[in-house]
Formats: C-alpha cells, sequence, structure tokens
C-alpha cells in the first residue's frame, strides 16, 4: 500500500497537473481502493451463494480466506451469506463461529443459525438459541424463526416445549401465520397429539399444500387412516393440488386399511400427476400392493421403475417376505446386489423374517453371519430376534433361549414372546415358564401371556396351575386384546369382532357361515378347541371358535363378492390354529383364493392349501 501511494505522489509532481496536491492523491487513491474491494466483495459473495447451492465446502472455504484477507468480515450481510454457506454444507460448527464473531447481528443472522441447527439434527441448540435469542431482548417477528424452532420441537417430539412455542405464537399474533401454523400441526402430530394439530388446522385462515400434506401425514403417523383419506378427498372436492408426499401419505393410509379399491384410485392419480416415478411415492404404492395382498400387482410397479434405490428394493424385498415368497426375497436379495447396492438392515430383516417364515434354519445362520462379516451391518435388535423366531419355530428352543442370553443387549418383549410362543407348540414348560416371568415383568396388563402359559399348563396337564393362572387374569386388571378383522367389499370396509351381532346383516351372516360349517364337517373339519383359551366347557369352546373374526368376513366376502374374486381379509392379531384350517376348507369348497393378512404374515389359501405349508 505505501509503494503505491510513494508511486502516486511521483505521477502528481510529474504527470498531471490536476493531482498536484499529496492529500488529493491519497484520496483518489482511497476511492479506488474501496470500488474494487466492493465489486471483489460482490463477486465474493455471489461465489459463496453458488457454493452453498452447490455444496462445495472447499471452494466456499477459500472466498471466506479472500473475505478475512481483504478485512471485510465484519460486514453483516457478508457474515449471514457465510452461515448459509457453511449450514447447507453441514459445516453447522464453522455458521456458528461466524455468528459468534459478528459484532452486530440482524433478525436474519439469528434465523439463519437456529434454521442451520435445525436442518442438520442439532434440535436442542436450536431451541437453546432461540431462547438466548429472546434473553438478548431480539423480537423474532420472523415466522421463519418460530417456524424453525418448532420444527426442532417436532424432531425432538417435545409437547412442553412446543406448547410453550404455541402460547408465544399467539401473543405474538403469528398463529395465523401459514408456516407457523403448519410447523405447529406438525409438531403436535408427530408427538401424538392429534386432536391439537387437527385443531390448529380447522383454524387456521390459509392453508398451502405443505400444510394439508402436513395434515394428513399426521394422520397416517397416528394411524387414523380413514381420516386421511377423508381429509384427501376434501382437497380434492377444493381442487387443490397436492404434491408427491400428500399423495404418499394417501397410499400409505390405503395400504393401513388393506383399501385396495381407494388404493388403486390413488395410484391413478399419481400417473395422472406425473409423480408416479417419484422414487418415495413409488416405493409406498409397492408397500400398499404389497399390504392389500396384492404382491403381483407390487411387484409389477418395482419392475416399472428403471433407477431403484436402497429403499424400493427393500420395500419389494419386505413385501415378498410378508407373503412367505422366501424364494423370490433371495432372488431379488442377490438382484439388489449385482444392481451395485448393498444391504442394509432392513434388508436383512427380511431376509431373515423370510427364513423365518418357511424354517430355514441353516440359511437364517448363514445370513446372519453374512451380514457382520460381508457387508458389516451391526445386528440389532429386530435380526437377533428374527433368528430368535428362527430357532425357536424349528423347536431349537434352547438354542434360542441361549441366543437371548448370550445377546449383547437384553431381551425385548417380542423376544420372550416369540420363545413363549414356540415352548407352547413344543409342549417346553421349563422355558415357558421363565419366558412367562419376563413377560409378566415387561407387560403386566397383556392377558395373551397369562392365556399362553395357562394353554401350556393345560397341555402338559398340570391343572393347578391351569387354574391359578385363570383364576390371576379373573381377578387382576390384565386385558386380551380384542380380536378384530376387516374386508372391503365394494369401496367400503366392513369391520366384524368375535361374536359380532352389530353388523346390519349379522343374521344373514351366522346363517351362511352355519351352512358353510356343515359342508366343511362333511369334508373333515372339526373345530380345534386346544386353540380357544376360554375357561369354558368344550361346547361353548366350539361356538366362540365357529364366531371368531375373520370367519365372519369370509362369510360375509362369500355372500357378497362376485365369484371368482379373491377374498382378502385384514386380521388385528395372530390367526389361530382352527381359523386357519376353517379357510383351508372353505377355500377348497368355495373354489376361490382367500388372502388373510394377520399381525405377522400374508397366507395364501388356495383348493385347500395354504402357502405357509402350515409353518407360521
Amino acid at each position: 500500500m505505501f509503494y503505491m501511494i510513494a508511486k502516486v505522489f511521483i505521477t502528481c509532481h510529474t504527470g498531471n497537473p490536476a493531482l498536484n496536491q499529496p492529500y488529493i492523491c491519497i484520496q483518489y487513491l482511497l476511492c479506488a481502493s474501496a470500488n474494487a474491494n466492493a465489486t471483489e466483495l460482490s463477486t465474493l459473495q455471489a461465489t459463496l451463494q453458488s457454493c452453498a447451492r452447490e455444496r462445495a465446502p472447499v471452494r466456499g472455504k477459500v472466498c471466506h480466506a479472500k473475505i478475512i484477507g481483504m478485512g471485510l468480515n465484519n460486514d453483516t450481510l457478508t457474515s449471514n451469506i457465510l452461515i448459509n454457506f457453511y449450514s447447507k454444507c453441514g459445516l453447522i460448527s464453522g455458521a456458528r463461529k461466524v455468528f459468534d464473531e459478528m459484532p452486530q447481528r440482524c433478525i436474519v443472522s439469528w434465523n439463519t443459525i437456529i434454521g442451520s441447527y435445525t436442518t442438520n439434527g442439532r434440535e436442542q441448540e436450536a431451541v437453546a438459541l432461540f431462547i438466548n435469542m429472546l434473553r438478548e431482548g431480539k423480537t423474532p417477528y420472523s415466522e421463519f424463526t418460530v417456524s424453525s424452532v418448532l420444527c426442532a420441537c417436532a424432531a425432538k417430539r417435545d409437547v412442553f416445549e412446543c406448547k410453550q412455542l404455541h402460547v408465544f405464537a399467539l401473543k405474538a399474533a403469528m398463529d395465523r401465520n401459514v408456516f407457523v401454523g403448519t410447523a405447529l400441526l406438525d409438531v403436535y402430530a408427530k408427538c401424538g397429539l392429534i386432536s391439537d394439530a387437527s385443531r390448529v388446522f380447522e383454524s387456521m385462515p390459509e392453508r398451502n399444500e405443505v400444510t394439508w400434506s402436513s395434515m394428513v401425514a399426521g394422520f397416517v403417523q397416528n394411524e387414523l387412516y380413514e381420516e386421511a383419506l377423508i381429509l384427501f378427498r376434501r382437497a380434492q372436492v377444493l381442487g387443490l393440488e397436492y404434491n408427491q408426499f400428500t399423495i404418499s401419505s394417501v397410499i400409505c393410509a390405503c395400504a393401513g386399511l388393506a383399501a385396495l379399491i381407494q388404493g388403486k384410485q390413488v395410484h391413478a392419480v399419481l400417473c395422472k400427476t406425473g409423480f408416479g416415478s417419484n422414487m418415495f411415492a413409488a416405493s409406498s404404492l409397492v408397500d400398499m400392493y404389497a399390504k392389500c395382498g396384492c404382491v403381483v400387482d407390487a411387484y409389477f410397479v418395482f419392475s416399472g421403475i428403471e433407477e431403484k434405490n436402497v429403499v424400493l428394493w427393500n420395500t419389494m424385498i419386505s413385501g415378498f417376505s410378508r407373503h412367505a415368497r422366501s424364494v423370490e426375497v433371495m432372488i431379488l436379495f442377490e438382484k439388489m446386489q449385482q444392481a451395485g447396492l448393498h444391504p442394509n438392515e432392513q434388508t436383512y430383516i427380511s431376509v431373515l423374517s423370510a427364513c423365518s417364515h418357511i424354517g430355514m434354519v441353516e440359511k437364517g445362520k448363514s445370513y446372519f453371519d453374512l451380514m457382520v462379516k460381508q457387508h458389516n451391518v451391526l445386528p440389532n435388535v429386530f435380526h437377533y430376534s428374527c433368528m430368535i423366531d428362527i430357532l425357536g419355530r424349528a423347536g431349537l428352543i434352547h438354542e434360542a433361549y441361549d441366543l437371548i442370553l448370550n445377546m449383547p443387549f437384553g431381551a425385548t418383549a417380542s423376544m420372550w414372546g416369540s420363545l413363549l410362543a414356540s415352548c407352547r407348540n413344543y409342549r417346553n414348560l421349563e422355558l415357558a415358564e421363565i419366558a412367562a416371568k419376563q413377560l409378566f415383568g415387561m407387560e403386566p396388563d397383556n392377558a395373551g401371556n397369562h392365556l399362553l402359559l395357562s394353554n401350556i399348563y393345560a397341555a402338559n396337564r398340570r391343572w393347578e396351575e391351569v387354574a391359578r393362572a385363570r383364576k390371576l387374569i379373573r381377578d387382576s386388571e390384565v386385558k386380551k386384546e380384542k380380536s378384530k378383522s376387516w374386508v372391503e367389499i365394494k369401496g367400503k370396509v366392513h369391520t366384524f369382532t368375535v361374536g359380532e351381532r352389530n353388523h346390519p346383516r349379522i343374521a344373514e351372516i351366522y346363517s351362511k357361515l352355519e351352512k358353510l360349517v356343515e359342508e366343511m364337517k362333511k369334508l373333515g373339519y372339526k373345530p380345534e378347541t386346544e386353540h380357544d383359551l376360554h375357561d369354558v366347557e368344550d361346547s361353548r369352546k366350539q361356538e366362540l371358535l365357529i364366531h371368531h373374526s375373520e370367519k365372519l368376513a369370509l362369510t360375509f366376502g362369500l355372500m357378497c363378492l362376485c365369484p371368482g374374486v379373491p377374498i382378502r381379509i385384514m386380521k388385528n392379531l395372530r390367526i389361530c390354529g382352527d381359523c386357519h384350517s376353517f379357510m383351508k376348507f372353505a377355500s377348497r369348497i368355495a373354489g376361490r383364493e382367500t388372502i388373510v393378512r394377520d399381525l405377522n404374515r400374508f397366507h395364501h389359501f388356495t383348493n385347500g392349501s395354504c402357502s405357509c405349508w402350515d409353518f407360521w
């Protein structure tokens, strides 16, 4: 700089006579330097914004170094751009350093750094920074600040902080803002307070497509599938545009209800809107068809997607696994790797589950070893649960128990439940009592565990223990989840419970069911009363078995659906042995396929046999 000034002095005295005073020369030089710096700063700011969009951290850091070298790092606008750049590149510590060194911050600075923490999964720091902002007396008139903090609360599932922010939004008159309102309903939905979320949604004077999408997704997350479909129909009537996320949520709702007809209608909407090739939507569609019992249609959608990611492969493999199509699971498992994709935790859960469904013990063990040695996937609680199920179902109960004892973490209720069910199948009273004791501590209100143990005592003719176990159930507050089944007829879902009395056509259903049972008995069907765990006479057990919910759903399907049309029944609990036998006889008499989805898997009944080969 001094060299340049000296050179200007020389020019002043030997060149242009107009510049004949030293102070004028210096002033001229400083103005020229300032203009040059402003131009270069503007260029650097534009480059930083480009680096943020392109996620180019190295090039952006070079720009930051030049800004520091020029002494322009105290500029507020530049600092805000730097915070945004570091945030977009996932370098949150760099963003915070710039923020902390700012001599003066504006609301944009606070918005940007809080948003940075939220988008980078640092929710706790986002909330803490927002509190510091209020303590410094900053007034966050920007709705983006409140929205960002609400998103942080949604990620943390923090109800208390959410309600505090709701009150804050009310005081700041921001609650009616579309961004704040959408964030509020989203956090309420994610915290399980769906009625509060719905109340916020209905009170909003303005809603955008994200608002509608968030509310539909909220219903789905809370398993209120019918409400999600009703809301989607409202959006259609209003002629609102919806994005792929809305449609994906609606497809998930159809999957949850196993509403195939409505699912197909949404599939048509998906194709019409041009979102059919969207990977997220395609995965939801594959999952929907698989959960509705149409695994062939699921595979058709899967095959039509040219560029498949790991999520889509996993969805299809999981679909085949639920339908006990183990050969297809293993083929896709190999094809996935041939396509250059690596199986992850979810892939191996589906593969191990497929092995469990058909009793492939050695294959299951080999996959468990392959997961660790070849793909470096650390087994989690679900993988161990699958292995315990594989061993228990195959009668290797002591080996399953040893695996539980030697796991790197404690056993879950699901694992002990699987062991208890295996003990029941193989009448192992010793390990059944051990498993039951664990379950009684973990799930004191689950009557199913007590009933299972009682049934094992009965199978071993331990009548005193049977009486004691059943007295405990009667005297305590333990509850058995009520079984229910549903079937879709002409776009309407009909739900049945055991001993159903409320259905408008229930008299016809019972009459048809009695005739069906008589036909079955001629072919050798006998009610398997050992599958009823009630402490009643054998004749009463037979009556209760005949009135199981899936039998009523099947009968209604036979009454209402055209001949040859498959009957798809969904059930909230595991199908019992007697109902499994009943479905086989019914498929033989009716001459049509019956598909039953229970808690664990699908059973395809055709011509007197089941796809599970009686191993489930």
